[in-house]
């Protein structure tokens, strides 16, 4: 069963993250199933640290985006939001080019607070960081 509160658009989910960081490091939703959300990132200048790898805070700012769009997505966002609360990364490997592809897996969804795990792989299949991130579920203003 759908966890989505909403009908999934991948077009409308990506344009609501234009003119923000991920849309400026090359972030990109590219697919979900009934309980996870999916999307890319390129290993390029935007996203490498001097030594040319994959810097481990893009791999954190992926994860975030994907576990915060997927949390979004999964209330109704007319009364509520979610907003990240606190994230773990352990970096297992790196990556140094093409593209990055993420997966977040939803693990809990209450009513306060979601925790997703997000796992971050290269372009060989190669896990290269698991994440999880915990996101409050607070009422709109």
């Amino acid at each position: 069963m759908s966890i989505w509160h909403q009908p999934m658009d991948l077009v409308s989910i990506n344009q609501f993250s234009s003119n923000t960081l991920v849309s400026h490091i090359g972030i990109e939703i590219t697919g979900f199933g009934d309980d996870y959300l999916e999307g890319t990132m390129p290993v390029d200048a935007r996203t490498v640290q001097p030594h040319r790898l994959l810097h481990g805070g893009a791999s954190c700012v992926l994860a975030e985006t994907l576990g915060s769009i997927a949390a979004n997505l999964s209330i109704d966002s007319k009364e509520y939001m979610a907003v990240g609360q606190h994230i773990e990364a352990t970096h297992l490997r790196s990556a140094t080019k093409g593209l990055v592809k993420g997966r977040a897996q939803n693990i809990y969804r209450g009513k306060s607070s979601q925790t997703w795990r997000i796992e971050i792989y290269n372009d060989e299949g190669k896990l290269i960081c698991d994440s999880k991130i915990i996101m409050a579920v607070i009422k709109k203003k």
